[in-house]
């Protein structure tokens, strides 16, 4: 992709909705993990923030996102809401800001054009859309004079997303996966369960190796304990085959989480 700032090294980042724990956003920085997805909705960007500046990494060796909420996209509400951002994550800038989701106070020329004045202030690095569409992808890229750096979607083995797949890897911005393992459902798929028993690795562990070596796709997953933290993170060490790949990808059902 054009912009590594959302790909450092690993690739799997952590999604924090639901944490309220500082330390287990350091104790997930300590484990290697290095790009950080909050939000505004989430009402944790206080804890991330406070997780971050505990760890033992320095700022510059972090991704943090963070995204507007659906009531503060008019665009003087999206400078002042990312203002408040900043102050409660603790920091100058983030290094991803994404339109949460395209409705509500939602306009695509006054939204996105406080998108690009706070990137050009260096409040933000890049700018970022999240549960979009193609067609709602094409007319961001069109409006912002920034890159478009990404698209957080829900995306997973019964959610696979190809066509979305596709634009993200025609036009270089990335697809950042979340709910990656399907609330837990990805564990129970035959197809998953075949091909962790294969390698001797969790279906958990498929599910991220499967996303992570697709190109253009981050994958976000939630972690409640250091044990799945690691775990998580080990599942870069999987190696799928083509084999692997073509059975998760036959999988004849689809279920979409979120609406």
């Amino acid at each position: 992709m054009s912009d590594e700032l959302l790909r450092p090294e690993p690739n799997i980042g952590l999604g924090t909705m639901g944490i309220d724990d500082a330390e287990r956003i350091a104790a997930a920085i300590e484990t290697g993990y290095r790009h950080l997805d909050t939000a505004q909705i989430y009402e944790n960007e206080g804890v991330v923030g406070r997780g971050a500046e505990r760890a033992p990494v320095e700022r510059a060796d972090l991704s943090l996102a963070t995204k507007v909420w659906a009531d503060s996209l008019a665009h003087e509400d999206v400078l002042a809401s990312t203002r408040e951002s900043l102050d409660r994550l603790g920091v100058g800038y983030v290094d991803l800001l994404y339109v949460h989701r395209p409705i509500d106070t939602y306009d695509p020329e006054e939204t996105l054009s406080a998108f690009d004045r706070l990137r050009d202030e260096g409040r933000v690095r890049a700018v970022g859309v999240s549960n979009f569409d193609a067609e709602q992808v094409a007319e961001a890229r069109e409006i912002l004079d920034a890159p478009l750096a990404a698209n957080q979607v829900e995306m997973h083995p019964l959610y696979r997303q190809a066509d979305l797949l596709a634009d993200a890897q025609r036009h270089d911005y990335a697809l950042v996966a979340y709910s990656p393992l399907a609330q837990g459902e990805a564990f129970d798929l035959p197809e998953v369960r075949d091909v962790a028993e294969k390698h001797d690795a969790t279906p958990a562990q498929v599910s991220l190796a499967w996303l992570a070596e697709k190109d253009n796709v981050v994958p976000i997953p939630r972690s409640a304990s250091d044990d799945h933290l690691r775990e998580n993170l080990a599942a870069l060490d999987l190696d799928l085959d083509a084999e692997d790949v073509a059975k998760i990808e036959s999988i004849d059902r689809e279920k979409k989480l979120f609406e």
